[in-house]
């Protein structure tokens, strides 16, 4: 089924075999690299040689860590290369469209944008839950692709799984969950849900709750089939030797992830509460994610007030649904303290 929806060049298509293809170890003097290594081998782990290319050690971490085959997992740089890299597998340009549920992640319709493929939106309902029916009836036969964001942003919200259970049983394509804030969700470390759809993809990321963003790591989970197809077109070395080590590293300290995860929640309750007792709030929208969105009778001044302050937050005024909707991301104690404190001034 999943080979009947690629490209025929894709499946046509050979990788260029690259240097560390199959030798990571040894005397390396295969790959032109520099056998001296700038900052010495304790600081940088022999950043003078190309990474792995099939990132063997993460995957392994990454499947020890959810219990699952390395051989269900892609590792790239960042969620966006994924996003990038589905669109590139699955969508004939100039021919097949991809539908996602709006508003949402702007990087789905930047990827079609790109490929020259039919970006069509659907509106999430004003729960800015998935109307199936509505979906269903916008695909055609050259749909290939769902984009789906749980939690959502900017809204913040997890899509019902039983709406996303039945997406999955009615569609003939693949469908792309982006999961990259779900470790603030109730659910953040299960990936059973959904596990016996080959047609489902989902990804996560190290950029929030690990606190990676800098590093740009984002994986996914998927049929084998298409974790293969993954690795047959990304770049050589797509993700480098030290993102792949601290991700790794990341893993094996997840009390730290888990204790700045937990304060995160706690500040999220406090701006939520703050928030809704305030007087020109018009609505506060539940939230699975490290931010909160907003709607009130000021936004535009208010946000205008926030950054000649230096305090930045996100106006999305301009999506679907979202007029009047400011979104302010959870700092730091003191971050959050000055950005309740500019709003009171504000008054």
């Amino acid at each position: 089924m999943i080979k009947n929806l690629v490209r025929k060049n894709i499946l046509n298509l050979k990788p260029y075999s690259s240097a560390r293809n199959k030798f990571i170890d040894g005397i390396l003097l295969d790959a032109n690299e520099n056998p001296y290594d700038l900052f010495g081998e304790e600081y940088a782990k022999n950043l003078n040689r190309y990474p792995d290319p099939n990132h063997t050690k993460l995957r392994e971490k990454l499947a020890e860590y959810y219990d699952i085959s390395k051989n269900n997992l892609f590792a790239g740089s960042g969620s966006d290369e994924v996003i990038d890299l589905m669109v590139r597998i699955f969508c004939e340009p100039g021919k097949d469209n991809v539908i996602v549920p709006e508003p949402t992640y702007g990087m789905y319709k930047v990827a079609c944008d790109i490929h020259d493929v039919d970006y069509q939106s659907v509106n999430l309902n004003l729960d800015f839950e998935l109307d199936i029916d509505l979906i269903l009836e916008r695909c055609d036969e050259n749909s290939k692709l769902i984009f789906l964001c749980s939690p959502n942003n900017p809204t913040g919200n997890l899509l019902n799984i039983n709406k996303i259970t039945q997406l999955a049983e009615n569609f003939k394509g693949i469908i792309v969950i982006d999961e990259a804030y779900v470790e603030y969700s109730e659910s953040h470390k299960s990936i059973d849900d959904l596990k016996q759809y080959d047609n489902v993809v989902r990804m996560r990321t190290f950029s929030k709750a690990w606190g990676l963003a800098g590093l740009r790591i984002g994986y996914c989970f998927a049929h084998q089939e298409i974790i293969e197809l993954l690795y047959t077109i990304k770049s050589p070395y797509n993700l480098n030797k030290y993102s792949q080590m601290k991700a790794i590293d990341a893993l094996s300290n997840e009390s730290i992830m888990l204790k700045n995860r937990a304060f995160i929640l706690e500040e999220r309750k406090k701006i939520i509460s703050f928030l809704k007792e305030w007087n020109y709030t018009l609505e506060v929208y539940r939230s699975d994610a490290n931010f909160v969105l907003f709607r009130t009778s000021v936004a535009d001044r208010l946000f205008n007030y926030l950054v000649n302050k230096g305090i930045i937050i996100r106006d999305r005024g301009n999506q679907v649904n979202l007029n009047n909707c400011l979104r302010v991301s959870v700092g730091t104690s003191d971050e959050n303290r000055i950005f309740m404190e500019a709003i009171r001034e504000f008054i």
